[in-house]
């Protein structure tokens, strides 16, 4: 859980600093537009596979769990 907690503030402060790094560039309007447009989708990406590691994760101790419970009862 405690690590959990420590990746979405990195992911946070990930997002926080490039927000900002993009919005002080000295860039027209357009081109800042699609630098927000890009890290976005970036951003979403990197939250989708974390998502899926630890969705995997709680599946495969799900699992073993289960297996260890059935070879306890039998």
């Amino acid at each position: 859980m405690n690590s959990s907690k420590l990746l979405l503030g990195f992911l946070a402060g990930a997002a926080i600093g490039g927000a900002l790094g993009i919005l002080l560039a000295p860039d027209k309007g357009a081109e800042t537009r699609r630098k927000i447009i890009e890290k976005g989708n970036d951003f979403t990406d990197t939250v989708k596979d974390k998502f899926g590691d630890i969705v995997d994760g709680v599946r495969e101790n799900f699992s073993k769990t289960k297996g260890e419970t059935k070879s306890s009862m039998s």
